[in-house]
């Protein structure tokens, strides 16, 4: 992949991040370093799988978690009950909540994976 097409990826997938906060009305971490490693991670799922499967768990088999979708963000557990294993969208109330619903793309690559 070129750096071009890595760049578009994450920017597509802060994006997503952005919308689905808002629209969830949940929050990212207080710390924007937890953020910016999960958006990476999602990014380079999506590079290398075609969908933004949840970077916080492990897999034996990654392609098939993919066609699950079970854990393709935002995976089930936070469709149906706004638990997010990565901590990317908290609800208000969790210690770890910030007040933030955007990250600046400085944020987000200033955490190397």
């Amino acid at each position: 992949m070129t750096e071009v097409s890595k760049n578009k990826t994450l920017e597509a997938m802060k994006n997503f991040a952005e919308q689905y906060a808002k629209r969830t009305d949940t929050y990212f971490c207080v710390d924007p370093s937890v953020t910016a490693v999960v958006i990476q991670g999602l990014a380079h799922h999506k590079e290398e799988l075609g969908s933004p499967l949840c970077p916080c768990r492990h897999y034996e088999d990654k392609e098939a978690e993919v066609k699950n979708t079970f854990w393709n963000c935002p995976c089930v557990p936070m469709r149906e009950r706004k638990e997010c294993h990565c901590m990317l969208f908290i609800t208000p109330d969790n210690e770890f909540s910030g007040e933030q619903q955007q990250i600046s793309w400085e944020d987000l690559q200033s955490v190397k994976m």
